[in-house]
């Protein structure tokens, strides 16, 4: 069975991924499971310089999920490059850059300092969606203008880039062509739906983050991922879709790139069981062999044929 599978000029052996946010800026992983044995490992999202992230309480579980408001704290583009980059490098893994910004110039600002990056980086996802940070009613892939000026920003990366957008807009299609005209190959839907949590015997937000709460994932937004992804890749079907939300099993892998997706990420599940890519991967495969395909192209959107 040949699980090759393609997000536009990027070659993937498979179509598991990590999702970023949840498996760290190197190879924190690796202990669990090979991370060569994935398609690539996307790291954390990245600004130009470090960010601090917001106060705890960072995480709550919910029914079905979980809401966090880390905030993307992390060490800044160039810290990764010179201090965590070479240690998942050298697992053999294809890795997939992440960055995000507040701002157009931000966004730029992160992408220059990748252009240097070694060549096992395959691709950057611009991160144009996450909804725990100050601006998260007003996050640029809310709006097509917005979108297309922060994608255009990211060029000097040299890489192939993915858009990372958001479920929480009307209607995702003008965004992912605003995405596109910006530059994007591919788009990566979803990232997490914006949520809140109170503690009602204390009467207070449960998070840190107080009222601008923070983003719901895992199995509760698995629904959402499928709409998406269905939606976007009928209106665009020559568009590239890598598919998360809610990923936890084989199965649900096979709903996303049965609407569209070509490739999926694993996000949430990791935090419950670190080897959960990998068994999404075995999963996925047992279950394509069953449907008695010979190659992952033959279900990507089959159900709109």
């Amino acid at each position: 069975m040949d699980l090759t599978t393609r997000v536009g000029s990027v070659t993937l052996p498979n179509p598991v991924m990590t999702a970023s946010g949840t498996a760290g800026h190197g190879d924190e992983l690796a202990p669990y499971l090979d991370l060569a044995s994935l398609g690539a490992v996307v790291v954390k999202s990245l600004k130009f310089e470090p960010w601090p992230g917001n106060p705890a309480v960072r995480v709550h579980e919910t029914v079905g999920g979980m809401i966090n408001s880390v905030g993307l704290q992390g060490p800044g583009v160039e810290h990764w490059l010179g201090e965590e980059l070479p240690a998942v490098l050298a697992t053999g893994a294809r890795v997939v850059a992440s960055i995000w910004g507040t701002s157009v110039e931000e966004y730029a600002q992160a992408s220059a300092l990748l252009a240097g990056a070694p060549e096992g980086v395959v691709a950057v996802e611009v991160n144009l969606s996450c909804p725990n940070t100050e601006a998260s009613r007003q996050m640029f892939a809310h709006d097509p203008v917005a979108t297309e000026e922060a994608m255009a920003a990211t060029a000097a990366c040299g890489r192939p880039r993915w858009a990372k957008l958001s479920p929480n807009v009307t209607d995702l299609v003008p965004i992912a062509e605003a995405a596109c005209r910006g530059g994007a190959e591919a788009v990566t839907l979803v990232n997490t739906v914006l949520g809140m949590a109170i503690d009602v015997d204390a009467r207070r937000y449960r998070l840190g983050s107080g009222p601008r709460g923070g983003g719901l994932s895992g199995p509760a937004i698995h629904p959402v991922a499928v709409r998406a992804v269905h939606d976007v890749h009928a209106a665009l079907p020559e568009l590239p879709i890598v598919g998360v939300g809610g990923v936890s099993d084989g199965r649900t892998a096979a709903e996303l790139l049965l609407v569209g997706a070509s490739a999926v990420q694993v996000g949430t599940a990791t935090f419950a069981d670190p080897r959960a890519p990998g068994i999404v991967l075995d999963g996925l495969r047992r279950w394509l062999a069953q449907q008695g395909v010979r190659s992952v192209d033959e279900v990507i959107g089959a159900v709109h044929e």
